[in-house]
């Protein structure tokens, strides 16, 4: 059954576990991603495998889950020969997989170690429909510089049909998400109203500034007021930066913050391959609610293991079990 509660009122509630990195999970069950659709070609080619990676996110304690839309845009599709009415359809199934993926795991307890373990038989289960910035269409890393050199009216004319169709199938949330600059966040923003459903806000950052250097403060400020905007923060960034970013996110709008790092590896887009070592501790996450998060988990090369390991060190803290 779907979540009795409106996602408003379950983040009034308390902290809620996130799911974390998509790709790594389906990687991890033996996916090939190296398309430039990413993990958005499963919805056509594959989509038993991303539900399956949705279900060992709510096995692990995610309440959230992220759908599989973040790179499927209708011009993504096109490229590869997809019309429009099957690129909509497609972006309605990564609703329906996330959906269905919650129900299914309802009840369902942990299954022992590895990748799948879990914290427990979960309760309700939100889905939160993912938008990806423009970089991600172009596929070329475009996402960690941002300045793409479109104006806001052409960025919002790019996101809006996209944005459409995702809150026609009904989720509970929309996640615009890696966010690189304050012009796509504003376009975004323009582009969500009247949509009916609730927004977080997130950017991708680094040295305590946007992707494209912008003062992060200004950043953030796009949302404050804005009664649609839920939540507001960062994810895909370097832990290390997390925590100043939830504290100048929840000062700046006064809303809770949404933070999910990545592992602290560097992706390295000529080589599509990720480089570094990892440095996200779960552990870190106290501090992070502490500041005002009430939406925390992981984003990429952050696996279930590590969201087990995260809402077992957010119990006690708050945390929203369902």
């Amino acid at each position: 059954m779907r979540p009795v509660r409106t996602f408003a009122e379950a983040l009034g509630a308390g902290v809620l576990v996130l799911d974390g990195g998509l790709s790594n999970q389906l990687e991890a069950q033996g996916c090939d991603l190296s398309d430039a659709l990413w993990s958005a070609r499963l919805l056509a080619d594959g989509p038993e495998q991303i539900e399956a990676a949705h279900r060992a996110y709510v096995r692990a304690g995610a309440r959230v889950l992220i759908t599989s839309s973040y790179q499927a845009t209708f011009e993504g599709f096109a490229r590869r020969g997809t019309g429009r009415a099957e690129a909509a359809r497609l972006l309605v199934r990564s609703v329906e997989l996330a959906r269905r993926a919650g129900e299914g795991a309802t009840g369902e307890g942990a299954t022992g170690g590895g990748e799948g373990a879990g914290a427990g038989a979960p309760g309700e289960v939100w889905v939160a429909a993912s938008v990806g910035p423009y970089g991600a269409m172009l596929a070329d890393g475009s996402e960690y510089r941002g300045r793409y050199g479109l104006s806001v009216g052409a960025l919002e004319r790019f996101h809006r049909p996209r944005i459409e169709v995702l809150a026609g199938a009904a989720p509970d949330v929309l996640a615009l998400e890696t966010v690189p600059d304050v012009v796509e966040a504003e376009a975004l923003l323009r582009a969500v109203e009247g949509c009916g459903v609730p927004v977080w806000l997130s950017y991708t950052v680094g040295g305590g500034r946007t992707r494209a250097g912008q003062d992060l403060a200004e950043a953030f400020a796009v949302a404050a007021g804005n009664d649609q905007v839920v939540a507001v923060g960062v994810n895909c960034c370097d832990p290390a930066e997390a925590g100043d970013a939830v504290e100048l996110a929840v000062a700046v709008t006064g809303k809770p913050a949404v933070v999910y790092p990545n592992s602290g590896e560097r992706w390295d887009a000529g080589a599509r391959d990720w480089r570094g070592d990892t440095a996200f501790d779960p552990a870190r996450a106290v501090a992070w609610t502490g500041a005002g998060a009430r939406l925390v988990g992981g984003c990429c090369r952050v696996g279930p293991t590590t969201i087990a390991a995260l809402a077992d060190a957010l119990a006690g803290e708050g945390t929203d079990t369902g």
